[in-house]
């Protein structure tokens, strides 16, 4: 009696969860905008975006969203309008709290702000984050499109 009182109480529970799943995802659909998303948050390090790129290839970068990189002031991910990273940010000089990138874990930072179009001088993954030191109490993401021209079908 007891199993089957279980049975029916874990029947139920996946129902239920099985009705609050939207029709699209049931049958296993997802937009195709939804696919070239990603979110890079600013209370995070370095975030690899899953997308890898060769010596030579042409990389496109747009960011647009807000995020929160000093009290109570949203910018977005061209990076604060009136304070200048200090010398001890990832990338010192350009506007605080931008979006910057690197290819690798150990590659060389640069600014990436709203937008960027640069060739890669090396092989692997394209990661992100905002140019800050202290994560903890930054707030918010912003979402990024990149586009890869592999290096042999660039010069065609």
């Amino acid at each position: 009696m007891k199993k089957s009182i279980i049975l029916v109480l874990l029947a139920s529970i996946a129902a239920i969860g099985w009705i609050s799943v939207p029709r699209a995802e049931k049958a296993g659909q997802i937009r195709q905008d939804a696919l070239n998303r990603i979110r890079i948050y600013a209370y995070r390090d370095w975030q690899g975006t899953g997308v890898s790129v060769y010596e030579g290839d042409l990389v496109s970068i747009r960011a647009q969203g807000t995020w929160l990189y000093t009290p109570d002031e949203y910018h977005g991910p061209e990076g604060h309008r009136r304070y200048s990273a200090p010398q001890f940010y990832p990338v010192p000089g350009i506007p605080g709290g931008a979006l910057i990138g690197r290819i690798g874990t150990d590659g060389q930072p640069s600014y990436v702000g709203r937008g960027t179009r640069w060739r890669a001088t090396e092989n692997g993954q394209i990661y992100l984050r905002i140019d800050d030191d202290i994560l903890s109490d930054n707030e918010g993401f912003v979402e990024i499109q990149i586009t890869v021209v592999p290096a042999d079908e660039d010069s065609q």
